[in-house]
């Protein structure tokens, strides 16, 4: 196993990665491992067409989006 050791961490930060640990019942290095783990070996999120189009909130009624009918124009070809 490899270690790892990091310099001039904020104060604050160290606080809270003291405080999840306490929170979650494991040693500051343990933390620091899970923290690490889940922040780069995590696998992207990918949705599909049909999943994505269902995350879209309603919003709106149908009558928002009809469209217009336009005054047809001559055009050349």
């Amino acid at each position: 196993m490899a270690q790892l050791i990091v310099r001039k961490v904020d104060g604050q930060i160290a606080e809270i990665l003291k405080n999840n640990a306490r929170e979650h019942g494991v040693s500051a290095e343990e933390e620091h491992r899970r923290i690490l783990k889940k922040a780069l070996l995590k696998k992207p999120e990918y949705l599909s067409f049909k999943e994505f189009l269902q995350a879209i909130p309603e919003v709106g009624k149908d009558a928002d989006f009809e469209r217009i009918p336009q005054i047809s124009r001559k055009v050349e070809l």
